[in-house]
């Protein structure tokens, strides 16, 4: 089934239930071929009036929901899937805010749905960096704001060593045009070459500033070259230019769409981004707005996220926003 080619026309589909299921049964199942969630098998029946199935096998019933980000939420296929799309096709992000006023749910339903769309997201190839020969960037930005705005006594507890911005660490493919970022508790030596290590392909060509922590990359087989940014930015084809490009991006939807947020979701945000600018149109790759929402419409079963897991407290004491408590958008 095609997806539609813009948003009005997403609305204009996904307002009827029968097109929504029909559409999230496809991307769920391609071909019609209905699995259980819970015992992987295809042995089931349809009770077309509750748009169910029951398993002959487990026996229990499930929905297209099951086994996917959006498991238990009472909202409809046309609000998440209104929400996957602005989300995957909004250049700098759409705030919990603005997404409960434009689907007409509460915020922290909203809040709740936007962190669950992000993890559909989140980037899951398992092929290294640098497969194509091509040199790659790599660089670290300190996300927070400015201690010039914060009150006294925070900005004491960002200067101190104990408390530092939470750091994320980047990669970019000039090849491919793809770029990995994840967020770290510190920049160390140790922290970057390992993950260096996992995600690069050995003997690859590695552009870096001149932070002291990649000087060791020749030593574990890296072509390495470094730019001083207190004397130039670009040097030839050495330069980090291509990911301070993604960091602009980042930091502007950070600062611009969601204000701020608290370093425990910051991942996610991260993922977020990473997803938009891996997917973006390219003189060589001319992805549309229609196969950003279906690739992230493949990406939404098999994964799960609970209140209480976002929220980091204990299952037995948290209930879901969307049965009527929750929390409002991080500060």
């Amino acid at each position: 089934m095609e997806a539609p080619e813009t948003l009005q026309k997403a609305i204009a589909m996904f307002s009827d239930p029968q097109k929504a299921f029909e559409t999230a049964v496809e991307f769920r199942w391609p071909g019609g071929n209905v699995t259980c969630p819970r015992c992987g098998q295809a042995k089931h029946s349809f009770i077309k009036s509750r748009k169910l199935w029951f398993c002959y096998v487990c026996k229990k019933q499930f929905t297209v929901k099951v086994g996917t980000v959006m498991e238990d939420s009472p909202i409809g296929l046309d609000k998440w899937m209104c929400a996957i799309w602005m989300l995957a096709n909004c250049k700098n992000g759409i705030s919990s805010y603005e997404l409960a006023k434009n689907i007409g749910v509460r915020q922290n339903s909203a809040w709740f749905m936007l962190q669950r769309i992000r993890l559909a997201m989140k980037n899951q190839s398992i092929l290294r960096l640098g497969q194509e020969g091509g040199p790659i960037e790599a660089d670290e930005a300190f996300i927070g704001g400015k201690p010039k705005n914060m009150h006294a006594k925070k900005r004491r507890m960002y200067h101190s060593p104990h408390i530092p911005k939470p750091a994320v660490f980047g990669m970019l493919d000039r090849e491919t045009r793809e770029v990995r970022a994840k967020v770290f508790g510190d920049v160390k030596r140790e922290t970057l070459m390992k993950e260096i290590l996992e995600q690069v392909v050995p003997g690859s060509k590695i552009y870096t500033d001149a932070y002291k922590a990649y000087e060791t990359l020749p030593k574990h087989g890296y072509i390495h070259e470094a730019v001083n940014h207190l004397d130039e930015y670009v040097r030839g084809e050495v330069h980090t230019q291509g990911l301070e490009n993604f960091w602009s991006l980042l930091k502007r939807s950070l600062s611009g769409t969601y204000v701020a947020v608290e370093p425990f979701h910051l991942n996610r945000y991260v993922d977020e981004q990473v997803f938009r600018y891996n997917n973006r149109a390219t003189k060589d790759n001319k992805l549309t707005d229609a196969d950003r929402f279906a690739l992230v419409m493949s990406q939404v079963a098999g994964k799960r996220l609970t209140y209480a897991e976002l929220t980091g407290k204990d299952c037995d004491a948290v209930s879901s926003p969307e049965a009527g408590t929750g929390q409002e958008e991080p500060f």
